[in-house]
């Protein structure tokens, strides 16, 4: 018995388990490591709440702050406004594409290095062959309007789309039957049945 109490106390004894020592250099404690990763988090919720930790400011600098945030949502909407105007009035939109061809060319310059600066971006290249692409456009324009302007003949509500007119030989075409090569093999078979009975 003593030996026995001997062995548990130096495995178990002075406050120490030496069982449970032994087994963490094999094995993570889970318990300890869920407190280390509980710690890190709050340590890093902490850091994270320090640095947008801003104190009360004034309204110039929320102001500023508003007007940071309008150019991309701006010229993205700006930029779907120009294709809904293109579909919906050619003509006008047209009109505004050719003020625009009137604008020099340093003034692009100008315009892609402001956007270029804003966005992070080179589109200096890229403007000069938007302008390129655009005078190709506003070239196609009067096709386009004249394709627009017949598709809106051929429109359903047009008067007598549907009219063939007092043409005989469409009308003589419509009620005259036509060869049926199916319909011929039938009636042969049919006539051969019957002439076999």
């Amino acid at each position: 018995m003593g030996l026995i109490a001997d062995v548990l106390s130096a495995l178990l004894g002075n406050g120490r388990n030496v069982v449970a020592e032994t087994t963490e250099v094999f094995r993570v404690n889970a318990e300890a490591a869920d407190a280390r990763a509980a710690t890190i988090q709050s340590d890093a919720l902490a850091q994270l709440a320090a640095e947008f930790a801003v104190p009360r400011r004034g309204l110039f600098d929320r102001l500023i702050d508003g007007l940071n945030r309008v150019p991309r949502p701006a010229m993205a909407l700006g930029t779907l406004g120009l294709f809904l105007s293109a579909m919906i009035d050619p003509a006008w939109f047209s009109a505004r594409m050719q003020g625009i061809q009137l604008v020099p060319e340093p003034l692009w310059w100008l315009l892609g290095a402001i956007v270029s600066f804003y966005f992070g971006a080179r589109h200096q290249a890229q403007g000069q062959e938007f302008q390129r692409s655009l005078a190709l456009t506003m070239a196609r324009t009067p096709q386009v309007m004249a394709n627009i302007a017949e598709l809106g003949r051929l429109s359903a509500t047009s008067p007598r789309i549907a009219a063939n007119g007092p043409d005989a030989a469409l009308e003589l075409g419509a009620v005259t039957p036509g060869g049926n090569p199916a319909l011929d093999d039938w009636r042969r078979a049919q006539q051969g049945g019957a002439a076999t009975m």
